[in-house]
This record gives structure tokens, sequence and C-alpha cells, in this order.
């Protein structure tokens, strides 16, 4: 900074100098606006920061991570491969990052290399944990990717029982849920997708019961967090429907099924504003078969002030899916 410089200097009286600020305004007010998680105007205050100090490397990395909130993850790659193409060794956390961005992709080799290469320069670095479990991750994708013994059958079951989920016929979803449980208990969204045909054909108490034991089991198992943010909602208890939901505003998943997942839950228990957020990081292309991302993802716009993007939404449902056509649209208020 050249400040004490300039106040040294004479006075011109004829001149005004004008106020230009340097990187650090433009960061500060950057960070600010991420907080808030106005990730728009986040990145046009990073961008101008970059700009007044290109040859700042901190802020860069800081417009990748927005970037990275928003979704943007190609832009955030981006931004951090120039930073090691300008900064190289100075700046290993970038790898880890990338790896991080390139697993939210489905790149999974790219995420795979880049997180080794993380671990190789920064054995002991601050991302270290992350790294390795980003790692144990990938490990378990790739075994389930090569492995082309997935049973026939049950590819069959589980089109047949989502066929039915997503139209709740509960009467023709349980039987198929619990015998699905039965000859293939280690796919273990069964067991979830029966405790919520359950709750929904009227067995609340056992719906309840099941995933409260799933829970103790499995802490932070995302199926028993979604159910039971639902399931209280609906019956109204609230504090333990909110103690859910919280757990959920914390959590983003890597693959498209689970982010829906999160998304339409925060739709169904009216945390709308953090459900259009989340619906649009979706990738729209790879979900178009899914009815519930047309329906609640409208319910959401509706209830966020958006009414047109709420009927494009609806109208092309409906479209995709003529069952949708039944229920009234997104103007009334939908919980189930």
């Amino acid at each position: 900074m050249h400040t004490s410089q300039k106040m040294k200097q004479p006075l011109n009286v004829d001149k005004v100098i004008p106020f230009i600020p340097e990187g650090d305004f433009y960061f500060t007010k950057g960070v600010e606006a991420f907080q808030k998680r106005k990730f728009d105007i986040a990145v046009k205050w990073m961008k101008k920061a970059v700009e007044a100090s290109p040859d700042e490397p901190l802020f860069q990395c800081q417009l990748s991570i927005i970037y990275t909130e928003a979704g943007a993850y190609h832009m955030a790659n981006q931004v951090l491969t120039e930073v090691l193409d300008a900064h190289g060794e100075e700046y290993v956390d970038c790898y880890y990052l990338i790896a991080n961005n390139y697993a939210h992709l489905g790149l999974m080799n790219d995420a795979l290399k880049n997180a080794q290469q993380y671990l190789d320069q920064a054995p002991e670095g601050e991302f270290r944990q992350e790294a390795e479990e980003l790692l144990q991750f990938l490990d378990i994708v790739e075994e389930e990717e090569d492995w082309d013994g997935i049973d026939d059958e049950l590819l069959i079951f589980q089109e047949t029982a989502f066929y039915h989920l997503e139209r709740r016929e509960w009467d023709y979803a349980l039987p198929l849920l619990n015998e699905m449980m039965t000859l293939f208990p280690e796919h273990v969204t069964a067991k979830h997708e029966y405790s919520f045909a359950l709750f929904f054909s009227g067995d609340e108490t056992e719906a309840v019961a099941l995933e409260e034991k799933w829970l103790e089991q499995e802490p932070q198992s995302l199926f028993c967090l979604t159910n039971l943010a639902v399931f209280y909602h609906l019956t109204g208890e609230t504090d333990k429907a909110v103690t859910h939901i919280e757990a959920l505003l914390n959590v983003y998943p890597i693959h498209s099924q689970q982010k829906l997942r999160v998304a339409v839950t925060l739709a169904r228990t009216g945390y709308y504003q953090q459900a259009v957020h989340r619906f649009k990081t979706l990738p729209k292309s790879s979900l178009q078969g899914h009815a519930s991302y047309y329906k609640w993802y409208s319910v959401a716009a509706y209830h966020t002030g958006h009414p047109s993007k709420a009927l494009m939404l609806w109208e092309e449902g409906c479209k995709r899916h003529p069952f949708l056509s039944k229920d009234e649209g997104p103007w009334i208020h939908h919980s189930r």
C-alpha cells in the first residue's frame, strides 16, 4: 500500500483526487456478500478484487470458492488452474479444491488425480483429512462402477418401485419395497423408501420409529435426515423437524439423486429459498425423469416470488409426466 507516500505529497487544491478502492476493499465486500449467500454479488466484488490486485492469488482462490458454492464447478477450476499456472507449488491447496470440484462434476478420474497430487505435495496440509476422505469415497464409487454383476432383477424392482413412488401409489410400492428389502438387504435405499411409503399410506408411527432406529445406527444417514425432516414437519413436531432440517442445510451431496432429495425435502418443509438455491445447482438434463424435480422446484419458485418460473416448470413437468396434472399446481400449498 502506498497511502503514506500519497499523504506526504503536497495537496494540490486545483485537483480532485478520486477515491480508487484497492483490492482489499473489493475483497472485503465480496466476502460479506458471500457470507450472506448472495453469490452473484460476491462474484462481482471478487472479480473487481482480482482485477485490482492481479498478483494476489488469495483473491482468486476465494473467487473459486464462491463459484464452487454456487455450483459453477467448471468456472472454479478454471480460476484455480490459473493460480497453479502462475504460482505453482506455493498454492498446493488448489489441487484439493480442484479435486473436490471434479468430484461434484462426476469426473472421478480427474478428482482422484488431483486429490492424490495434493497429498503427495502436502502430506500434512490443511486439507489432508478431507483429501483422504475424498479418496476413500472415490474408491467406493470406482468399486460400484466397476461391478458389472448388478442383478437385473434389482434394476427391475428399482424402476417399478420408483414408478409407483413418483405417482404416490403407496399400496403398490409397499409390497415391492418389502420384497426388495428381503432379496437385496444391502440395497439401503429400499428400506428408506419403504418407511416413506409407509408414512404416507397412513402408518406414521411405525415409519417414524423405523427411521429413528436407523438414525441411531447411522447418525449421518442422508435418507434418515430427509425422511424424518418431512415426517416431523407433517406431524407438527416442529422442533424435531427443524433439528433435521438444520443438519441438512450443511449437507452438500455429490450425486444428483441425493442433491434432489435434499432440495425436495427443503421445499416440502417450507424452506423455499434454500430449496430454490439447491434446485438451481441441479443438472436438469439428468433429472427430467423425476416428476418430483418439476413439482417441488415449481412450488419453491412460486413461494419465493417467481410465479412465471413456477408456471414454466409446472407446465414442462406436466408435459413430461401427465399424472402431475392431477395436482392443483404450485400456487396451492403442497406438503405431500
